[in-house]
């Protein structure tokens, strides 16, 4: 298996859309047309039903998880390769016209598939600002960024420059959520 295939593989499996499905066979409604139009696991929450929700979260994360750890074992020198092909298969998906979610549970999946000490980085780092501030999406910004500075804290610093581009991509997706903090507009989320 080469780097081409690892990475259609692994763009294929980041590209299923769980939010939509579920909220699509369970609520018989479009995650699309509810809330921010996204179809990751915080707009799946305001859809009001937690199942459809923490599944959807799950799933995002699962989604990841399956190539990175399978890749990570097999094929060890493309793991960046699976790690970022399943991150742009969320948000990009062929099958949504490109048009897909944020990327930040396929991240901690990622993150928790190559090295648990990042995943918990990240959950910890983005657990204390939504503690204090009730964003998911300043959380997940704050959490993405976290990660490449412990790396480079630790001094693994060609490690860092994936994880930096990672926390580039996810301050893309984030770019309408930067606005609307800017101008104090963002809806705080309950997880609860």
């Amino acid at each position: 298996m080469d780097y081409l295939a690892v990475g259609i593989a692994s763009y294929l499996m980041g590209s299923v859309p769980f939010g939509l499905i579920l909220t699509k066979i369970f609520l018989k409604k479009d995650i699309r047309e509810i809330g921010s139009g996204n179809i990751g696991a915080t707009n799946a929450l305001r859809t009001g039903n937690k199942f459809i929700g923490y599944s959807t979260l799950i799933l995002d994360i699962a989604k990841a998880i399956i190539p990175v750890i399978y890749v990570k074992i097999n094929y060890p020198d493309f793991i960046y390769i699976a790690s970022l092909c399943a991150f742009l298969g969320h948000v990009f998906p062929i099958w949504l016209k490109f048009k897909g979610g944020k990327g930040v549970a396929t991240y901690v999946g990622i993150l928790f598939s190559i090295n648990i000490i990042l995943g918990l980085i990240f959950v910890a780092s983005w657990a204390i600002i939504f503690l204090l501030f009730r964003y998911s999406s300043l959380s997940s910004i704050i959490g993405s960024l976290s990660v490449p500075i412990y790396i480079l804290i630790s001094g693994q610093i060609s490690d860092a420059i994936f994880f930096a581009i990672m926390f580039i991509l996810i301050f893309f997706t984030h770019r309408e959520n930067i606005k609307r903090l800017k101008n104090k507009e963002e809806s705080k989320t309950k997880i609860y």
